[in-house]
């Protein structure tokens, strides 16, 4: 399965006050959301897999997909469509034996090589970040900024969604920079009017995703989408010269 929504709603029931989790997911859905990921990650087993069984069933009722953050087992036990690990899970290779090919991959990435690492043991996306400081992800240190996103977007086999700081303006930079879309957290979970948050940012990448399959000029270098993308040498961001 290629990921083909615009964008990826990661959850975080910490940003929703008194809403349960179910009323915010099923506002984002009507909104037009169409991936989640949940991602509620100091839940018990058990709570966890209620969560992910209530998802579900919205999900499968918007014709949307679930991911579950890491989680393999839950994954299996709701049948979700697949799961997103991080940067220090089971390997991607190891993960891909598991679920099979039809479930699907994402994976964390915080630079070039995690990307190809992920590309290379079976990701089918990956999210790409922080681009933009975001309090979420501050621990990751520095923003990786439009210019590194550029880079993966370049080289990458597979989708790229850009995550961190997401929202307005910054939507259409990273389309425009080569992104498949957005992954979003606080910019959806924290708003009041989660249907209306959702249909902004869908817009605001809707109408700038023709952008991502023009020539994106980024720091004096021509940088084309990963969807065709030329397999010409290029410095990357880890000072190596691209496959």
């Amino acid at each position: 399965m290629t990921p083909d929504w615009l964008l990826y709603l990661i959850t975080d029931r910490h940003l929703i006050g008194d809403r349960p989790l179910t009323e915010v997911v099923a506002a984002a859905l009507h909104g037009g959301v169409r991936a989640i990921q949940l991602r509620e990650k100091d839940l018990s087993s058990r709570d966890l897999l209620r969560h992910a069984t209530d998802l579900i069933s919205l999900a499968r009722s918007a014709g949307a997909v679930l991911l579950i953050n890491d989680r393999i087992d839950v994954t299996l036990a709701v049948e979700a469509d697949g799961v997103h690990l991080r940067t220090d899970s089971l390997p991607t290779r190891v993960v891909r034996r598991v679920l099979g090919p039809r479930k699907l991959i994402g994976v964390s990435t915080h630079s070039l090589a995690d990307v190809r690492r992920a590309a290379e043991e079976g990701a089918d996306f990956v999210t790409f970040g922080p681009v933009f400081a975001t309090p979420s992800k501050a621990r990751y240190g520095r923003p990786l900024g439009l210019d590194a996103l550029a880079e993966v977007c370049r080289w990458s086999p597979i989708p790229v969604y850009a995550l961190g700081g997401m929202g307005g303006d910054r939507i259409a930079s990273a389309m425009a920079a080569g992104a498949r879309g957005v992954a979003m957290i606080s910019a959806i979970m924290s708003q009041r009017d989660v249907r209306s948050a959702v249909a902004a940012c869908l817009a605001a990448a809707e109408v700038h995703g023709q952008a991502a399959r023009l020539t994106h000029v980024s720091a004096g270098v021509t940088i084309q989408p990963h969807a065709g993308a030329s397999r010409n040498t290029s410095v990357g961001l880890l000072g190596k010269e691209g496959p």
